[in-house]
């Protein structure tokens, strides 16, 4: 694993584009080495490698397999415990913005603008003498049943990872995929009671996903709702599967469920305009999607991705060498949303990433 992190630190000063990752309760890393700086358009579905798509929908780019160095190294994940963090360089002001947008977006839902919406925010924090490979590598061993990223490229920049959702798993004609939401952080004393307010929200993603996927798939099948653990926070998961109608591609599955309400709202593009208009920052790719497109060979080729949640930007380094590291967090607002519960939703779904910015020395 050592000479596998190395080889990204290498890349990574030739600055040449690369991704190294772990799947969902795996033992392997997989990294893609890219052989130059082209920057590739990954729109189109139709070829192999690692995809990394925007928000928006406006960037989808990808690491091909075809230009790149295929590795793969076996790894023991230890379940690491962490106990200190990153202080928070939280203000009032931090806290009363938030609360502000939260509210807006509920008087917005009470108007009958949408019936809900995600609102986010975007933490900026210097970090001395941040190692990009030790926070991967920590983030390997703190979060194994997660996807778990680190994707680099000199022309997009750097993004690191570990997000509980996945967005879509396709094999041939077959696909499954999740309704993930509601946020309830683990005390480890209780057992988990959902509220209202968060079992609606996971209703709201179940059916409008259900809904979309009705229009290229006569059979679906539909989970009861659960509770799954991803680090120290617990959500609702439904899962979902079918089978792909002919005459149907993975780039429409695709387009049909991103955004989701899980990282958008309902209806989508009244939500998502609400949210460009009043976040006051660029998401850019937090909350698009990243994962395997055509992976295998050509009779046996799966594409498996991922919405990019629980994840962190990496800024420039100043002569200091403090870097500037960018968090996203965001939280599903409803009727019954409450502005200062989800500012500390907010912070307790920050510890993710500030676990391993304090452990990287």
């Amino acid at each position: 694993m050592d000479e596998f992190l190395a080889k990204a630190q290498r890349q990574f000063a030739a600055q040449l584009p690369f991704v190294m990752y772990s799947k969902p309760d795996a033992k392997e890393l997989i990294g893609l080495f890219q052989q130059d700086d082209r920057l590739h358009d990954g729109g189109d579905f139709n070829e192999k490698g690692f995809v990394f798509a925007s928000f928006d929908g406006s960037q989808t780019y990808l690491i091909p397999e075809k230009e790149s160095i295929v590795e793969t190294v076996l790894f023991n994940a230890n379940n690491a415990v962490i106990n200190s963090y990153f202080e928070e360089a939280l203000s009032d002001a931090d806290k009363t913005d938030f609360e502000g947008l939260v509210s807006k977006g509920i008087q917005a839902i009470a108007n009958n603008a949408f019936q809900k919406v995600v609102l986010s925010r975007k933490e900026t924090v210097l970090v001395q003498n941040f190692d990009f490979s030790a926070a991967f590598n920590k983030l390997v061993h703190l979060y194994p049943a997660t996807f778990v990223y680190c994707f680099y490229h000199p022309k997009v920049g750097m993004w690191l990872g570990a997000t509980p959702e996945q967005l879509l798993k396709a094999d041939a004609n077959r696909f499954e995929t999740i309704a993930l939401a509601g946020t309830q952080k683990d005390t480890g004393l209780t057992a988990i009671v959902w509220e209202n307010k968060e079992k609606e929200e996971q209703q709201f993603v179940t059916n409008y996903i259900v809904d979309k996927l009705e229009t290229v798939s006569t059979r679906l099948q539909v989970s009861q709702p659960y509770s799954i653990k991803a680090g120290t926070i617990w959500h609702i998961k439904t899962d979902i599967s079918g089978v792909l109608n002919s005459g149907f591609s993975l780039q429409q599955v695709v387009q049909l469920l991103h955004p989701t309400p899980a990282v958008c709202g309902l209806p989508k593009e009244k939500a998502k305009s609400f949210i460009i208009e009043n976040e006051h920052y660029d998401r850019e790719f937090y909350t698009g999607y990243l994962g395997e497109l055509n992976s295998g060979d050509s009779t046996q080729s799966s594409t498996d991705l991922f919405v990019n949640l629980r994840c962190m930007q990496i800024g420039a380094t100043d002569i200091e060498g403090d870097t500037k590291v960018s968090l996203y967090m965001g939280c599903g607002i409803t009727k019954d949303s409450i502005a200062e519960k989800e500012w500390n939703e907010s912070r307790n779904k920050s510890m993710t990433m500030k676990k391993v910015l304090r452990s990287t020395e």
